[in-house]
């Protein structure tokens, strides 16, 4: 094969990046030592909801390369959610200043550089630091990542899952963390032993399991992550007066030590938008780019249910007009089904330190397509603020691969003075619908009778408190008990794999001489909920696709979940 020269490479590079529509810049190419800047490395705006991957060494950039990109998406008016783990991303909220340095930078790239200041909304889980507190209500959480929290495995999780039903079906709101432990500790008590039987799968002894862990996770204060009001992830997606994407940056610094809590959360967020937001097909750009910051974290140890319902959501959201990119050291710390959805790649450098690193380096080489670069070299001699790219272009090919010099940030690479984000937090339109915590009447309060303390009224937006009654155990009203004992024998089959021990009702005999009506068509059976119920069967886990099955023949009561199991308030 015929060697090619620099200017080859250049323009295999220039004609690569030529696109016609509104783009993300991101560098100058490098081509044999030097730098292009007549050879700009883009990224179209159209594609950005096809997903994207940013990794790197540690100390790498890659911090950086997330700052840059969200000041462009905020500047082309698209909304952005950053993770803020370390704290640095707070600087965008501040101007950054000039230096003799960073002008031979910006101009060896041809970067028309000048310090700026981008609408920021700096939130925090719980309240947990500076920020407009972040919580979830339990039933909005769902069982599915509330037991990747409580590091429950399968069985124990299938078990939450009947948890979560029976509170469903009995309307027993579970708001904060006291009304799931109300429910169990219900459950596992005298008075609610039958309740206990009638769920079939789930034991006294694996009930009690769930009870000491809930109580281990409130004794590490993270009962403050669950209440209300509830956030609502419709907040992401707003724009500032002037017409930039606003920026949200969920500060972390303080859950430096629960990577599980935080990844988690930031998953929660997305099931959420998920759940709420329309079909929107091909959009000029993204509804909103969502930055999940340590996403190895997300799938450490992560049961098979978790596992599908990431692969499923990242496949599916992208129709809604979200594009996800994940931060990562390596390609290998994401799952090969979710991998295979990231069109856009960002990858800095890597150290091939020990046998690890370099079966790691040629796996990240073998994702690549072929291109007119050593790569097991260059990434592994690329400088910070260089990566290794290649995109989807506007025709859904991808674009050459070319080692970029990146754009400098406009705003301070660095955190923002605390009494800055004190301030930006202060003035917020939001503090007033989610500073001050609620508690509603909930789950706690029905089965022990006792009234909420007062805690002033609900914040608003926030959906009416429920009226102040005595959880009373037995059927509920309105529905037919054998289509309930049915339902109850029908998830302890498919969670526990075997027959049910439920007697099976005998069938009724016709009468002499009545004729026998043939059996309803299915699809009068439910209706709409039975049709959506099992088009999202596929997607949940054992128990609960089991439960939407069922919620055909309970005409709805119960709440839908989606496919990790979350369930809005909001979408009742």
């Amino acid at each position: 094969m015929a060697i090619k020269s620099t200017a080859d490479k250049v323009a295999t590079i220039q004609k690569g990046y030529t696109l016609e529509g509104a783009t993300i810049e991101l560098g100058a190419a490098i081509v044999d030592g030097e730098v292009h800047k007549d050879a700009p490395v883009r990224l179209p705006l159209s594609m950005m909801n096809r997903h994207g991957l940013v990794a790197g060494a540690t100390g790498t950039g890659k911090t950086v390369t997330l700052h840059m990109m969200a000041e462009q998406l905020s500047n082309a008016g698209v909304p952005v959610f950053l993770a803020d783990i370390k704290g640095d991303l707070s600087g965008l909220a501040t101007a950054a200043a000039g230096s003799e340095k960073l002008k031979v930078r910006t101009d060896g790239i041809g970067q028309a550089w000048a310090g700026k200041t981008f609408p920021v909304e700096f939130l925090a889980l719980g309240g947990d630091g500076n920020g407009i507190p972040v919580r979830a209500t339990i039933t909005s959480f769902g069982p599915i990542l509330l037991s990747r929290i409580l590091e429950l495995n399968d069985t124990q999780e299938s078990s939450l899952q009947l948890v979560f039903h029976f509170a469903d079906k009995n309307n027993l709101e579970l708001i904060d963390l006291k009304d799931l432990r109300a429910v169990i500790q219900f459950l596992t008590s005298d008075e609610g032993k039958d309740e206990l039987e009638a769920l079939g799968g789930l034991s006294k002894a694996t009930a009690g399991v769930i009870l000491r862990e809930l109580v281990t996770l409130e004794a590490q204060g993270m009962e403050a992550f669950f209440g209300e009001p509830e956030f609502d992830t419709a907040e992401l997606l707003r724009t500032a007066p002037d017409g930039r994407g606003v920026v949200t940056c969920l500060e972390l610094p303080t859950l430096q030590t629960k990577p599980m809590v935080f990844s988690t959360f930031l998953m929660w967020l997305l099931a959420d938008l998920f759940e709420d937001l329309p079909e929107a097909g091909d959009l000029d750009k993204p509804k909103l780019v969502f930055f999940l910051d340590e996403a190895h974290l997300l799938f450490n140890d992560a049961s098979k249910a978790f596992l599908e319902a990431i692969t499923t959501t990242v496949r599916l959201i992208r129709s809604k007009g979200v594009g996800i990119f994940f931060v990562t050291q390596t390609p290998k710390d994401v799952p090969a089904d979710v991998l295979g959805q990231l069109a856009n790649r960002i990858q800095h450098a890597l150290r091939a330190f020990t046998p690890e690193d370099a079966k790691a380096l040629k796996a990240t080489v073998s994702t690549f397509p072929v291109s007119d670069y050593d790569l097991e070299e260059t990434l592994t001699s690329a400088g910070i603020g260089e990566a290794v790219i290649t995109v989807m272009n506007e025709k859904g090919a991808p674009t050459p691969v070319a080692l970029t010099r990146l754009r400098a940030p406009e705003s301070v690479m660095g955190p923002s003075t605390e009494e800055l984000v004190k301030s930006t937090v202060a003035n917020s339109a939001l503090l007033a619908k989610y500073g001050t915590a609620v508690d509603n009447v909930s789950a706690y309060e029905k089965i022990s009778g006792k009234s909420a303390a007062p805690t002033g009224a609900a914040a608003p937006g926030q959906p009416p408190t429920p009226a102040r009654d005595v959880f009373v155990p037995g059927p509920v009203p309105g529905m037919d008990q054998a289509a309930v004992d049915a339902d109850a024998r029908r998830i302890e089959e498919e969670i526990l794999g075997r027959p049910s021990s439920r007697p099976a009702p005998a069938p009724e005999r016709p009468r002499s001489g009545e004729r026998q009506a043939p059996p309803a068509p299915q699809e009068q059976v439910g209706g709409m909920m039975g049709d959506l119920a099992g088009a999202l069967g596929g997607a949940l886990g054992g128990g609960l696709k089991s439960m939407a099955r069922s919620l055909g023949t309970q005409l709805g009561r119960e709440l839908l979940r989606g496919v990790f199991g979350t369930s809005s308030r909001r979408r009742r």
